[in-house]
């Protein structure tokens, strides 16, 4: 296999390089590259010749990063496989509703998401085994590192896999109420590496990973380039940040990546004021634009210089970086394009803008994604005859090429570093009986940047309170969806269209949350 197999070429190259930390169990377990590629040929193996895994079929997961993660996404690119990584913070339902499209027959699964996916597991029935990674499990399922090291280590391989065959399914949220299973191929992979490569890390480096795998940001941004080229990466469960501030002291890291509230809250850790950080080369931060001031208390208080930049799920993820020379100078951009990414500002008949123009933000390049897992037709939407993918982002560069968003995709909003999609809130909103109209907006939020707002016109004669909605919505989405509050209006603003003017609440709602 030229590609696909990570690990077993990594295991050639560099076998006794450390690969992994699991920091988010106890003694911190260390893998070698050699290691890492045993572990994923038995994996690999269990999968082939028990669960009958070959080429194309897919495999699900809902769980907490751990070792455990890229045992399946390698022994998945070993036999072509795909691995379907679902977010762990899915209501039940919605999990249903992935898995009904994704039709994955092994199940992966962490002990703190049982419940949910034994909830999940009768509306299943493309699942024919289960692996629980910790505690007792769920009638039926197996445990996870005992099947691993109970099957034969003998190298699997599959030398039909090629560069367009798929890895990974990354959803991307639910712009149409449906989330979309980006389809990850074996050459987006590599092209981001490149591009990463360019810009950000070196063979060797190492760095401390928080985001979830499920992500882009977790599985793509660094942890698989990095170990591409041979570095160290250190995983924790979930974002402590203590814990962060002494894993990158011991481990020494050279680079660290985050989302603003993350950097806030590193800030305000008990250990932050005793906290060695001189090992970082920069720190990346996306998500959200990052204020100025903890750009300097970072630079000021632990000489840690920062990189900013902009990626979305189906292109790359690494689109757009900031140089740290840039970080303050160029406050608000999202930097320059990647060494193979082009980008350009258009108008609404597609022709191109010049410096300081707004228009829409079109991608083009071999980082993009492969269209939506069982969507044949949606890349029709987004991508145009000449082969640029439409963001829906509104965007400026200037004179000298650093871009700037101006408004984000449509209605989206970014809450903690996760993207939230109104039109999925909306859809179960209008099936309560009260709610007559309803739009929901992303308000200004000291903590997580933004939180969901719920517009809401009653229908004549009903009543409801805010408590009512707001619980209705928690049982059916998942916590991070659920706005905070609920404005009830008399109307919506309307356009001469019929549409809803969400501009007009945000400016409404943009003092008064």
């Amino acid at each position: 296999m030229f590609i696909g197999d990570t690990l077993a070429r990594r295991a050639i190259y560099s076998p006794d390089r450390l690969a992994v930390v699991d920091a988010g169990k106890a003694g911190r377990p260390a893998y070698t590259y050699a290691r890492l590629n045993e572990r994923a040929n038995r994996f690999a193996n269990w999968l082939r010749d028990v669960a009958g895994i070959t080429k194309g079929d897919r495999v699900g997961i809902v769980a907490f990063d751990g070792v455990e993660f890229l045992d399946a996404f390698f022994a998945c690119g070993k036999l072509g496989a795909i691995l379907a990584c679902y977010n762990w913070r899915m209501h039940w339902r919605e999990l249903v509703r992935v898995i009904d499209d994704t039709t994955p027959r092994v199940l992966i699964f962490s002990d703190e998401f049982k419940e949910s996916i034994g909830q999940a597991l009768p509306h299943a029935p493309s699942v024919t085994h289960t692996l629980h990674i910790e505690g007792e499990g769920l009638p039926g399922s197996r445990h996870f590192e005992s099947t691993l090291q109970a099957a034969p280590a003998v190298p699997v391989t599959t030398e039909s896999v090629s560069e367009e065959d798929v890895a990974a399914l990354i959803f991307t949220g639910g712009t149409t109420g449906v989330p979309r299973g980006a389809q990850i191929s074996h050459r987006m992979i590599a092209w981001n590496t490149l591009n990463t490569v360019i810009h950000d890390i070196l063979p060797g480096d190492t760095t401390v990973n928080v985001f979830p795998m499920f992500h882009t940001g977790g599985l793509l941004v660094y942890t698989t380039p990095l170990m591409i080229v041979g570095g160290t990466v250190v995983l924790v469960r979930r974002f402590d940040p203590a814990l962060v501030l002494d894993l990158i002291q011991e481990y020494r890291a050279d680079f660290f990546a985050g989302v603003p509230t993350m950097y806030q809250m590193l800030t305000q850790a008990p250990n932050w004021a005793d906290a060695d950080l001189s090992s970082l080369r920069f720190c990346t931060s996306g998500g959200a634009p990052l204020p100025v001031t903890l750009v300097e208390q970072f630079r000021d208080e632990k000489g840690v210089r920062f990189k900013q930049g902009f990626g979305m799920t189906e292109f790359g993820p690494g689109i757009f970086a900031l140089a740290p020379d840039d970080a303050i100078r160029k406050a608000g951009s999202i930097g320059r394009p990647n060494f193979f990414v082009d980008a350009r500002v258009v108008d609404e008949r597609n022709r191109p803008l010049g410096p300081g123009e707004v228009g829409e933000l079109v991608l083009k390049g071999p980082s993009f994604c492969s269209g939506y897992f069982n969507m044949p037709g949606a890349l029709d939407e987004v991508v145009d005859e000449d082969g640029w993918f439409h963001t829906g982002d509104m965007a400026r560069y200037d004179d000298e090429w650093y871009f700037f968003i101006v408004d984000r995709k449509k209605d989206m909003f970014i809450s903690g570093g996760e993207n939230v999609y109104p039109a999925e809130i909306e859809q179960v909103l209008y099936r309560h009986p009260a709610v007559h109209q309803c739009a929901v907006i992303g308000v200004p939020d000291p903590k997580w940047g933004e939180v969901g707002k719920a517009c809401v016109v009653l229908a004549p004669g009903a009543a409801a309170a805010e408590d009512e909605l707001l619980d209705y919505l928690r049982a059916h989405l998942a916590g991070f969806k659920v706005p905070r509050s609920v404005a009830f209006l008399d109307a919506l603003p309307i356009s001469a269209a019929g549409k809803i003017l969400k501009r007009e609440l945000r400016e409404r709602f943009a003092e008064t949350g």
